[in-house]
C-alpha cells in the first residue's frame, strides 16, 4: 500500500538479492512481530522499552526532525539510512544537497535503499521522550501508531525496511518505506493531517470562547432586567456590576 508523498511518488524495484543484511535484521515481518508481541504487557516501561521488546532490532533515537523540509525528505539523496543506526548521526538534522539530485536507478541511490531493506527505525524529539515518561496512555498510544503504520504499509511475503519520525504530540509527520518492488517517501500527509487537526483544534477552541463570552453576556442582561426592577434591586445591581467588572 502506497501513501501520500512530499512532490513525487516512487516505485522502485529492490530485486530478490537483498539477503546481505546486518546483524540487525530479524526474520519475519514486522507485522508478523508485532501480532505475535500485541499482548505484552506493557505498564512501568518506557517507550524506548516497549518498542524493544516488540522489534528487538528497531533502531530508537531521540532527535527533532520537525525542521526538515518536505522538499528535501522527498529528494532522491536525501539521507534516510542515517536514521538507521544507534546513535544517528544529528548532521542529518541539518543535511543539504550538493549537488543535483541523482536518478533513482543510480548506484548510490540503490545502495542506500538496499541498506535500509529489512530494518525498522523510529525518531522521536525529546519534547515527547518527556511526555510519554509523564503520561503512559501518550506511550501506548505511539506505539499503537507505530504497529498501525507496520501493519498497514507491510507487504506480506516480501522484506521491507521501515522508518518513522514523530513530532512533539506523537504524530507521525515524515515516512519512509523500502522494500522489494517499491519505495515510498512521505512528509506532506502527514504534515497536512496534523495541521488539519491544529486548525480544527483552533476552531474549537474559538467556539468555546464565544460560547463562554455570549453566556456572560446573557447571565448579565438578565441579571440587569432583573435588578433594575425595583429601586432596592438597582442599588444591589450596581454591587453586581461592579463584581462583574472584577473578575
Amino acid at each position: 500500500m502506497d501513501f501520500g508523498v512530499t512532490s513525487k511518488l516512487w516505485e522502485y524495484g529492490i530485486g530478490s538479492r537483498t539477503s546481505a543484511m546486518t546483524e540487525k535484521n530479524i526474520d519475519g515481518s514486522f507485522a508478523e512481530i508485532a501480532a505475535a508481541k500485541a499482548a505484552e504487557k506493557t505498564e512501568g516501561v518506557s517507550f524506548e522499552e516497549m518498542l524493544k521488546s516488540k522489534y528487538p532490532a528497531a533502531y530508537y533515537n531521540v532527535m527533532d526532525t520537525s525542521k526538515i523540509d518536505e522538499g528535501l525528505w522527498g529528494r532522491n539523496d536525501y539521507p534516510w539510512d542515517a536514521y538507521f543506526s544507534e546513535p544517528a548521526d544529528e548532521s542529518v538534522l541539518s543535511w543539504t544537497p550538493s549537488g543535483p539530485e541523482p536518478d533513482m536507478q543510480s548506484p548510490e541511490v540503490h545502495a542506500k535503499l538496499n541498506s535500509m531493506v529489512g530494518k525498522i527505525a523510529i525518531v522521536i524529539p525529546s519534547e515527547l521522550e518527556e511526555k510519554m515518561k509523564n503520561e503512559p496512555e501518550l506511550a501506548k498510544k505511539v506505539m499503537e501508531r507505530v504497529d498501525n503504520f507496520l501493519l498497514t504499509n507491510s507487504t506480506p511475503g516480501l522484506n521491507e525496511g521501515f522508518l518513522m519520525t514523530f513530532d512533539e504530540n506523537g504524530e507521525i509527520n515524515h515516512a519512509c518505506v523500502v522494500g522489494e518492488g517499491r519505495f515510498t517517501v512521505s512528509s506532506s500527509e502527514f504534515v497536512d493531517a496534523r495541521k488539519a487537526r491544529e486548525e480544527k483544534r483552533a476552531e474549537y477552541e474559538r467556539l468555546a470562547e464565544e460560547s463562554t463570552l455570549k453566556r456572560k453576556m446573557l447571565a448579565q442582561e438578565t441579571a440587569r432586567r432583573y435588578y433594575k426592577s425595583s429601586a432596592a434591586r438597582q442599588t444591589a445591581y450596581k454591587v453586581y456590576e461592579n463584581n462583574i467588572r472584577e473578575l
